[in-house]
Parts: structure tokens; sequence; C-alpha cells
């Protein structure tokens, strides 16, 4: 289980406000969180990720402590396991997609397993310029789960990709989200997407 229970000033549409979160979400479980533009979404899954730090609170994966601002404790960004799929992708313009991989992940078997997974083998050796925006997407996906993170944000990650590919792309993904235990989170404002989903996260 995920506990959250935090505070963070953030800007919203409305001015300034108080995010205040108080929930739990089902480790090895996929999550969609909706809700309308500007009421901190992202900035929930940046808290998650140790990208952003909440004024007050506590936030627990399993029995870990990631935060816990009476200690003054931030758990690490690279000690805490997450992969993060970004809204702009966020792509290394001098890496090709294989190099993107191997960024993640030594296993050659894995990487070629991601790159059918997202039907990228064929561009291994481009760069992110040289791929349409449905493929850089495809990429950011594909990095994220390289290094078979135990928390996956999703944050917007299928909107460049067109119906039949993306029905493709997410029964392929939740076999393997299943087969590593991965816990995803998934901030969308398509109800279909990841259908399969153990529940649904309201905000605002």
């Amino acid at each position: 289980m995920i506990e959250i229970d935090i505070s963070k000033r953030i800007k919203t549409y409305k001015g300034w406000e108080d995010l205040k979160i108080n929930t739990q979400f089902e480790t090895g479980k996929i999550t969609r969180i909706t809700g309308p533009s500007g009421v901190g979404k992202t900035t929930l899954l940046k808290i998650l990720a140790g990208l952003v730090t909440p004024e007050q609170g506590v936030i627990k994966f399993k029995t870990d402590v990631w935060f816990d601002s009476a200690r003054k404790f931030s758990k690490r960004i690279q000690d805490r396991n997450v992969g993060f799929v970004f809204q702009d992708y966020a792509l290394f313009p001098n890496m090709t997609v294989e190099e993107h991989l191997k960024f993640g992940t030594k296993n050659h078997e894995y990487i070629d397993q991601l790159l059918a997974i997202g039907e990228m083998a064929s561009f291994r050796q481009n760069l992110p310029n040289q791929l349409s925006g449905g493929q850089q997407q495809r990429l950011a996906i594909l990095r994220a789960l390289s290094t078979k993170p135990a928390l996956l944000l999703m944050d917007e990650s299928f909107s460049a990709l067109d119906k039949k590919l993306k029905s493709t792309l997410l029964e392929k993904l939740q076999t393997l989200f299943l087969a590593q235990g991965t816990t995803v989170l998934l901030v969308t404002h398509n109800e279909a997407e990841l259908e399969g989903s153990s529940g649904v996260f309201c905000m605002g």
C-alpha cells in the first residue's frame, strides 16, 4: 500500500492553494488519477517521485518511509525505484532509442523485449528528432520501464498514440505490469485507458 497524507502549497488556475491529499493506493495495481486541469495531478506524481517536496506530511511505500516532514526526511530520488513518464517526454536529444534503454538496464534481452512491446525495434538507432511524436512517447514509456521500477508514474502518457496502436500497447503493458508486480499511477482524462485498473482517484 502507498500511504499519502501531505500538504503542499501550489499555484493553480484559481491562484495559490493548498494541495491536501490523504489517500492510499494499492501496490501491484493500476490506479487512474483524474480531475480537471490545474488541480495538482502532475504535482502529486512529482511529489511521489521526490521531485517536489511537500510542506507537511508523510509518504510511505509499503513499509518504507519516503517522506516525513516531522523528521525532516525525504528519501533520495534515486533510492525510490520510481519510473516517470513526463508529458513532454524529457528525452535526451543526443541518445539513440537503444541508448535510452541502456541508460536504465544492461540486459540486452530485456531491451529487445521492450523494443518489441513498443514496436520500436526498427528505430533502435534513431535519435529523438528522427521520431514522430507517437514514437517519442512510446520511447519515454519504454525508458521508464527499463529500470523495472516498483512504481511507475505516467502523466498523460498515451495522448500522442492512435487508437489501434494505443490498444495494442496497453494490452502488452498490462501483461508486463502484472509479471513485474509494478504499481502504476496514471494521470489521464481518458476513461478507457488501462480499463483493467484497480481503481480511480479523482482530484478536485
